[in-house]
């Protein structure tokens, strides 16, 4: 049986197929409602302005997406670090791993809020937004600019409770959160005519909603975890924790700002090419967050329920985990591709029925299955590749996922073999095959089975 002594579960024993999907749920619909709020954004400013609207809102997630990559990185490294101090019997070095991380993270969070606050006119100019779309663009990205501090928050807290084996609360709080999102964006942008700062506006409140939500929590289960909730406590750093975090977490940055780059280079070479191939841009990279739920999901249950595990010298169960991840998200994939290729006009109408826009869309149906079936091909790699701790391969991993092959690929479909945005597209989706390749070599070689964290 599962043993759960309060908010930490033990994945160390027990039915793996059982134990994921419990885990795992919760993370997929966390990450559902997540989507669903940014779809709300792009589907209410696409109905109140259009095209042009929602380029605006395309542009200025992009550039938002981008600065999440130092919390997306040093959250998971965190979540794997907290897993495996849980696997090995170690829980009392959480309350000052904890208090490290966060130290660290909402530091970092001011910092880059107000350096690219300064700089918002200039990313958007970099990214070739259309001049059409400028202004809306500039307001959206200025308010998510600046509600940085809560999406890194979010993001942490969320990170300690998967780490802990809870998915469960961090489900619960965006939830609550999508709610307001939904309220908010119908209030700002109809009832107020806020337009896109309206539903950048409604976006923020919301993420800041679910951090509060999650601290409020955590204060709650302070003396289960270790915690001294003072003022210090936000201003505390061991030095050899917070080098764990680093050696784990930049790679991990680093994967996570690259796959962002490439993505920002692609997208400022497909904003080129008029409002509709922009807009429909915006569409695409939902369709894409749609695909990678499950993986996303499966993934980061797989690397906590894998961290535990080699922190326990339980390595006989970790090509199980894999092996049950790979059976869910390829079978996911599979029916997802079909869906989409039966009913594509009825699922892209949702966001946009303007004809431009729907032409476009049916050009990206096959580059839509490849994103389908290359984030099932990841979900059982970066189990192993994040759940083992291990910042080399992680490091290579985000050099060649991250730069090398995504901007390298975009570049030979889109420039060199003159493909135009569809080989932009192409060369993005056959990249995020990259991390599948690189786990089966680094599965085969054992070295997962290393402890890298003290």
């Amino acid at each position: 049986m599962n043993k759960n002594n309060g908010l930490i579960s033990d994945f160390t024993q027990g039915s793996i197929p059982r134990q994921l999907l419990v885990f795992a749920t919760p993370m997929f619909l966390s990450n559902l409602m997540q989507i669903l709020y940014n779809m709300v954004d792009m589907i209410i400013v696409g109905m109140e302005m259009g095209k042009v609207g929602q380029s605006a809102v395309a542009v200025g997630g992009d550039i938002t997406h981008f600065l999440t990559f130092f919390a997306m990185g040093l959250s998971s490294a965190g979540q794997v670090i907290v897993s495996q101090y849980v696997g090995s019997g170690e829980r009392h070095k959480l309350g000052k791993f904890i208090a490290t991380m966060f130290t660290s993270i909402l530091s970092c969070a001011v910092l880059l809020s107000i350096f690219c606050f300064s700089l918002r006119e200039e990313m958007l100019i970099l990214m070739n937004t259309p001049d059409l779309a400028y202004d809306w663009a500039l307001d959206y990205s200025a308010v998510s600019v600046g509600g940085l501090f809560f999406i890194y928050g979010y993001n942490m807290v969320s990170a300690v409770l998967r780490g802990l084996g809870d998915s469960k609360h961090p489900f619960i709080f965006v939830s609550i959160a999508a709610v307001i999102n939904v309220v908010l964006d119908i209030v700002f942008v109809f009832a107020l005519d806020m337009k896109c700062m309206g539903a950048a506006l409604a976006t923020v409140i919301s993420q800041g909603t679910s951090f509060l939500l999650c601290l409020v929590f955590l204060y709650r289960k302070r003396d289960e975890l270790g915690l001294e909730f003072h003022p210090s406590f936000f201003f505390r750093l061991d030095m050899s924790m917070l080098s764990n975090l680093l050696k784990l977490g930049l790679p991990m940055a680093i994967k996570s700002a690259s796959i962002q780059f490439s993505k920002l280079f692609v997208n400022s070479y497909i904003n080129s090419f008029g409002v509709a191939v922009s807009a429909f841009a915006g569409i695409a990279a939902k369709i894409a967050s749609v695909s990678n739920l499950i993986s996303l999901a499966f993934g980061n249950a797989g690397s906590s329920m894998v961290g535990q595990n080699i922190g326990a010298q339980k390595y006989e169960r970790v090509p199980k985990i894999m092996l049950t991840i790979g059976k869910i998200t390829f079978s996911v994939a599979a029916v997802m591709s079909g869906l989409l290729l039966l009913f594509p006009e009825q699922i892209y109408g949702i966001f946009n029925k303007e004809t431009d826009v729907l032409e476009v869309a049916m050009e990206f149906l096959p580059i839509a299955v490849l994103l389908f079936f290359g984030g099932a091909s990841r979900a059982p790699m970066n189990a192993i590749l994040n759940g083992s701790g291990n910042h080399r391969v992680n490091f290579v991993t985000a050099l060649l996922d991250g730069i090398i092959l995504r901007i390298g690929l975009a570049v030979l479909f889109g420039i060199v073999l003159d493909k135009g945005y569809i080989g932009f597209w192409l060369g993005d989706a056959l990249a995020g095959f990259t991390p599948f390749f690189i786990g089966i070599v680094f599965y085969f070689s054992n070295r997962w089975k290393k402890r890298t964290i003290s």
